[in-house]
């Protein structure tokens, strides 16, 4: 059976932005070669304006927010709601909720609706007390309009079966292990192997990017450390001027070419990890493809995919003694390859394609079934 199925809650495809951009991006186009209909949509001032990308159709929808800020959000999300309840899709995949939800009722009542449920919004340090506690109401709306749940974490199902009593599968994001022809598309000037640590992290407080800048500011260490990610928001001013005197921190900014990144994260040495709120993070999986030695935020979502081959990090003391003390030797070596066989293995964009088809056709039957029924009654 072939389904006619919609993705909203993205900024668009293909990806200037983040993980569920990132994650569409496979998924739909897994999808269409499939032989499923897929239609993403995008917002109208995306960089990418063609009404189709690799087969998947593309629906650009009017987005306010940079004209009026966060706002701006739920008015795109609404647009594009307001466009699918009149393409009548067997199926609408709700990436996230943080604007969608508010919208629970207006959702397309002849389409199986299945949102992915994000990772705990509301926990997240850079938002508000107010905007904490609307995200979790947000949150309730997303379990009580969805008619199924996608966690990219354990730790995300598990959160949602305690709180919520629902049962969510998990499917999480996956990666392309580190190619031949990537690496030797890298001109071997660019980068000195091993020669500096590494991050890459949206700039908010909660992917611990001041932690990890304080420990290295603090260490002895004669390697330079490179950040990626766009510092022009608030927090990234704050961080760049916060270390504007350590001449080995060098802020790259934010770098979309996707070979370029991989090449940064193979090269270095000791790759940091942040991120402390969310599920599965892409940029955690790629950097595993990538076969760069890891140290994370010790916290169960990274704990769930990297197990024993990372090092781990709590605070500013203990990331100056990584830096100061991780050696490149058979150990450290086995974790890089250990977490190239999970990759391989378990976070492959072929293996979570066909879940997430399996998923999305398992749900469309069952709410199928369960219409034809009441129709019946």
């Amino acid at each position: 059976m072939k389904l006619n199925i919609a993705i909203l809650g993205t900024r668009g495809i293909p990806n200037y932005y983040g993980g569920f951009e990132h994650i569409s991006e496979y998924v739909s186009a897994g999808l269409v070669k499939k032989g499923h209909a897929v239609t993403v949509y995008n917002s109208h001032n995306h960089p990418y304006q063609e009404d189709s990308w690799n087969g998947v159709n593309i629906v650009h929808c009017h987005d306010p927010e940079y004209k009026i800020g966060t706002a701006g959000q739920f008015v795109y999300d609404f647009n594009c709601l307001r466009d699918a309840r009149k393409r009548n899709f067997d199926v609408i995949l709700m990436m996230g909720y943080t604007s969608s939800s508010v919208w629970g009722s207006f959702f397309p009542k002849q389409s199986t609706i299945i949102t992915n449920m994000d990772g705990l919004e509301w926990a997240r340090s850079k938002y508000s007390k107010p905007v904490q506690q609307f995200l979790k109401y947000a949150e309730k709306l997303a379990v009580k309009y969805s008619d199924f749940y996608i966690s990219d974490s354990i730790a995300i199902r598990s959160y949602l079966a305690d709180r919520y009593n629902i049962e969510s599968c998990y499917i999480p994001y996956g990666a392309e292990p580190y190619s031949d022809i990537e690496r030797e598309q890298v001109d071997p000037d660019t980068f000195k192997k091993e020669d500096y640590f590494l991050l890459m992290a949206r700039m908010e407080p909660e992917n611990n990017i001041e932690t990890i800048l304080e420990g290295f500011n603090a260490s002895n260490s004669k390697k330079s450390f490179k950040v990626l990610g766009d510092t022009s928001n608030r927090f990234g001013k704050y961080i760049t001027n916060r270390f504007q005197n350590d001449s080995r921190i060098d802020f790259k900014g934010g770098i979309w070419d996707n070979a370029k990144v991989r090449a940064l994260q193979n090269h270095s040495y000791l790759y940091f990890h942040g991120h402390s709120v969310g599920g599965t993070n892409p940029s955690l999986l790629e950097a595993m493809a990538s076969e760069a030695l890891i140290a994370a935020h010790n916290n169960p979502f990274n704990k769930a995919v990297l197990n024993a081959d990372a090092f781990y990090f709590s605070n500013a003391n203990e990331v100056r003694e990584l830096v100061e003390t991780v050696q490149r030797k058979e150990p450290e070596i086995n974790m890089v390859k250990n977490n190239l066989h999970k990759i391989e293995d378990v976070f492959n964009w072929q293996n979570i394609i066909d879940q997430y088809e399996a998923f999305i056709f398992d749900c469309y039957c069952s709410h199928h079934e369960k219409q034809v029924a009441l129709n019946r009654g």
